[in-house]
């Protein structure tokens, strides 16, 4: 229960700094705040435990593979900033990231099995 609570924190203070970063004058450091590995290393270690350092290797590799759902989401962001309005923006980027995380999801199993 102890470790939850350590988590709901962190994820807390994560995203206390992000909104005090995009209030000040290095607003744009805002969006690098989210891809510190808080989240990874927490993930890593649970699954290093529990499954052992091949399965530790797999998650890695696998979370490279992640950052194309994530570029496609940042892409979708920055073409349609200045033509949509920011919840249309948004909502579309997270579709696309969405269709392309099913994506790699699928195709991670597909040809991992």
């Amino acid at each position: 229960m102890l470790s939850l609570i350590y988590k709901c924190l962190l994820g807390a203070a994560v995203v206390f700094i992000i909104a005090i970063l995009s209030k000040s004058r290095a607003f744009y450091v805002a969006g690098l705040v989210p891809l510190f590995p808080t989240f990874a290393l927490i993930a890593h270690v649970i699954v290093s435990q529990e499954q052992g350092a091949e399965a530790l290797r797999k998650t890695a590799l696998f979370g490279l593979w992640s950052l194309i759902p994530y570029f496609i989401y940042l892409v979708t962001v920055y073409a349609f900033a200045t033509k949509m309005s920011m919840v249309s923006c948004l909502s579309a980027a997270t579709v696309f990231w969405m269709f392309s995380a099913g994506c790699l999801i699928y195709g991670w199993q597909y040809f991992n099995q």
